[in-house]
């Protein structure tokens, strides 16, 4: 998908300034200007958290103090504990962290996660009741903060500590004690911890307390839950990952051992992009497809060969979970194939038995595919429930399903995803409702994704010193992207399909005296357009290491057709574009619907290249002149010949490029 370029802006003689403070390159200190650090102070930090970023006091936050003191009660008088979590991997790290902690002081205690499907997030009345029946003592992480009537309906019955990260409502629940850095009344300098983070700032707390020293184990599961969890990866969230993937290659956490080994991930080089792609979705994949308490003993477990049948099972769960997926999505593409695309504001779609725990990495899917706001419904008899997944044009997701409350039953959420339930009967009515709602608020360029540039540089002028010291940015995540890179105008050379499946692209940018290589990976279809045409690149450099080489390569992100290239089609090309189409459809049938094919066989048909911008705004024009519409074969459209004479100024963007 092509993306629109933002390039970041010019650090200039502050940017200078700031390499020479640093002894660094000017490349990495505009790297560094362009995520805020602009002082010596901050940058050095930021370079070396494990050294010059502290980790503060716990007792900084509100009720930490009443925390400590009543676990330490229970601790000394026997009572039984029940940490009540969530069913992510914010929520299975955190349990498996505190329980770690209680148990190494003596504590009698377990963990319960609620179930996702029968229970939902966050407490539940019959859940508490039921640990009340063997707990004197309940401590929450990730989870409890809004639960201000379930925890006074245990007043008397059920002690409760509340631990989360989660945003406050307007009342705090009444427990013993709140820790929440979100607290208004919370003095905490950083607010950015997960529910794992603040976990184990009570572990902290309570080994000061208990035993006069810092709590200093389990750092790699501190640093699981927080990459998984998609906070921003600066402050103490940036030293706890970098410390905790530093442990991971000597962990004795036979559960993560275990984890990594099934998932081909290897200790001693792991990085927090294979922790958020290989290691959190086999966890989340127990919440998603049967229980998470699966993944909390698996990091809970002292035994070898427990720790590989879990481990075992939670890969099986993510493999069918991966199944479920695809067969959702097709059968989402199915509905879409008698769609207009190019006039469709938001995508809604709903289907019997959708699996509930599955349809939002769905909706990501769809967003990654068509860029637009994306709801999926699971339909059960008389009831549905979605997830919502949006794009930076539409603010905030809330906002949306808010104007639409009249067909729902319940919804929440944040920006960008979010959760509702309706009758099955009110789909249409709220299809409806969410498209006028995206159709009022979107422009026309919300709907093309942006690619964030940090500035130009040239692939050639990448060198492997370079790459190792853009490198001392990592971990990246939330708050601390991957630098991307932008270079115009250039020629790719020898483009072919590679890998397994011969789905990916690769391709050679040459100047005088080297060439380096281009990976795309899933765009092998667009070969032939790279070979044909001057293209504009969104790249981030990488370095390939094979048999004890190594040499520069860079990572394709996006790419368009140069601006020499971007050439709208006149008269003449419209006509020629038609005769193309009505003999392609007079041959064979349909036509494909993906520009790039259509552009091969315009070559392969007319003996000349029509540059692919010309290709797609032409067609565009013609489904604006409904010409064009869309069969219910998937992928294809069709030629409809004109009624009379074609009127060219009819169609908008043709007109609006004539004015």
């Amino acid at each position: 998908m092509i993306k629109r370029w933002n390039i970041l802006p010019d650090a200039g003689a502050e940017g200078e300034a700031l390499a020479k403070e640093l002894g660094v390159s000017s490349v990495l200190a505009r790297l560094l200007w362009n995520r805020g650090l602009r002082t010596a102070e901050n940058a050095r930090r930021f370079l070396d958290p494990e050294h010059l970023q502290d980790f503060y006091d716990p007792f900084l936050m509100k009720d930490m103090d009443k925390a400590v003191a009543r676990i330490e009660k229970a601790i000394e008088d026997g009572e039984h504990i029940t940490i009540y979590g969530d069913y992510d991997v914010d929520g299975m790290t955190s349990s498996s962290l505190l329980c770690t902690c209680l148990q190494s002081f003596g504590a009698d205690v377990d963990v319960y996660i609620p179930d996702r499907f029968r229970e939902g997030y966050g407490f539940n009345r019959a859940a508490l009741e039921h640990i009340a029946e063997r707990s004197s003592l309940l401590v929450s992480v990730d989870c409890g903060i809004t639960s201000v009537e379930d925890v006074a309906g245990l007043q008397g019955k059920l002690d409760i500590v509340v631990t989360d990260h989660h945003l406050p409502g307007g009342e705090l629940p009444h427990a013993c004690a709140v820790v929440n850095p979100h607290r208004e009344d919370d003095e905490y300098p950083d607010k950015n911890l997960c529910g794992v983070g603040v976990a184990f700032k009570l572990c902290n707390a309570l080994s000061e307390t208990i035993q006069h020293k810092p709590w200093t184990q389990g750092l790699e599961l501190v640093a699981l839950g927080t990459v998984a969890d998609i906070v921003p990866l600066l402050g103490e969230n940036r030293k706890i990952v970098r410390l905790g993937l530093a442990r991971m290659a000597e962990t004795k956490n036979l559960g993560l051992r275990a984890l990594m080994d099934v998932a081909g991930v290897d200790p001693a080089a792991v990085t927090a992009e294979q922790v958020g792609f290989q290691l959190a979705p086999r966890l989340n994949a127990a919440g998603r497809m049967d229980s998470a308490m699966l993944g909390s003993r698996l990091l809970r477990t002292q035994d070898a060969a427990e720790a590989q049948e879990l481990a075992d099972r939670l890969n099986a769960l993510n493999q069918e979970r991966q199944a479920v997926e695809q067969d959702i999505l097709a059968r989402a593409e199915e509905q879409l194939a008698g769609e207009d695309m190019e006039t469709l504001p938001a995508i809604v779609l709903a289907g019997e038995g959708w699996h509930s725990g599955v349809i939002g990495i769905v909706a990501s899917r769809l967003v990654e595919t068509y860029y637009k706001p994306v709801i999926l419904l699971s339909i059960d008899g008389d009831m549905a429930k979605g997830s919502c997944r949006s794009i930076e044009g539409l603010l905030h997701m809330h906002d949306a399903l808010a104007a639409c409350a009249e067909h729902l039953t319940q919804f929440g959420g944040h920006a960008q995803a979010a959760g509702l339930s309706l009758q099955t009967a009110d789909i249409p009515a709220f299809r409806a409702a969410f498209c006028a709602y995206a159709r009022a608020h979107l422009k026309e360029e919300d709907y093309t994704p942006v690619a964030r540039i940090e500035f130009e540089m040239q692939p050639l002028d990448v060198t492997l010193d370079l790459i190792e010291e853009i490198a001392r940015l990592e971990p990246y995540g939330e708050g601390n992207p991957k630098p991307l890179f932008g270079a115009r105008n250039l020629r790719g050379e020898g483009a072919r399909a590679i890998g397994k499946d011969r789905t990916h692209l690769k391709f050679f940018l040459s100047g005088r005296e080297q060439s380096i290589e281009m990976l795309w990976w899933s765009h092998a279809a667009l070969a032939d357009f790279v070979n044909a045409e001057p293209l504009d690149i969104v790249y981030k450099p990488s370095i390939n290491e094979w048999q004890g080489n190594r040499r520069v390569q860079a990572i394709v992100d996006s790419l368009r057709p140069a601006e020499s290239a971007r050439i709208y089609p006149d008269r003449s090309a419209l006509a020629d574009l038609y005769r193309f189409l009505f003999s392609r459809q007079k041959k064979g049938g349909n036509l494909p619907l993906d520009p790039v094919r259509l552009a091969t066989l315009f070559k392969q048909d007319m003996g000349r290249h029509m540059a692919l911008y010309t290709l797609k705004e032409g067609l565009r024009v013609f489904s604006e002149l409904h010409l064009l519409v869309t069969t219910l074969e998937e992928g294809t459209c069709r030629l409809v010949p004109p009624d009379g004479k074609l009127d060219l100024m009819a169609s908008k963007s043709f007109r609006e490029h004539q004015k």
